[in-house]
């Protein structure tokens, strides 16, 4: 199992943006689960009950976040301004089958459909003590350099 401080040598992602919490299981260039603890006590809940459902946006992101470690576990990218930085360029056939709250424990199950060059293609779900919250169909994904989106 990998905790922040592994994430964060293979992704640039930080506190607050980052939302993962640990890395599971890896078959590197083929799947991932990782873990993202949803808690009362995060900035989204600063203006929202916390018994409020955890904001979709943020979800999405966790997953994302879990993929592109999924395609960097191989070639870390701890900073995006010396390598590339990830980009969404599609998500496609999400489901959301049921609300996340604080005290959940998200898993979050990503694989490797494809990847081609500078572009990803992975699929996935997010599941809840074994209940299904989400079901991402299709999510793609360019890297393209610092420099260039400036």
């Amino acid at each position: 199992m990998t905790g922040p401080a592994g994430i964060r040598r293979v992704i640039p992602h930080r506190f607050p943006v980052l939302l993962v919490d640990r890395v599971a299981e890896v078959d590197p260039g083929s799947a991932i689960v990782t873990l993202k603890a949803v808690s009362g006590r995060e900035p989204c809940y600063a203006d929202l009950d916390a018994e409020d459902a955890y904001p979709l946006g943020l979800l999405l992101e966790s997953w994302a976040q879990s993929a592109v470690l999924l395609t960097r576990w191989g070639n870390p990218n701890p900073d995006v301004l010396a390598d590339k930085v990830e980009l969404i360029s599609g998500i496609r056939d999400v489901v959301v089958h049921g609300e996340v709250v604080p005290g959940d424990v998200v898993e979050h199950h990503v694989r490797l459909v494809r990847e081609v060059a500078d572009a990803a293609i992975l699929a996935g779900r997010s599941l809840v003590a074994g209940r299904e919250v989400l079901e991402v169909g299709s999510f793609t994904m360019a890297r393209r350099r610092a420099e260039e989106l400036a």
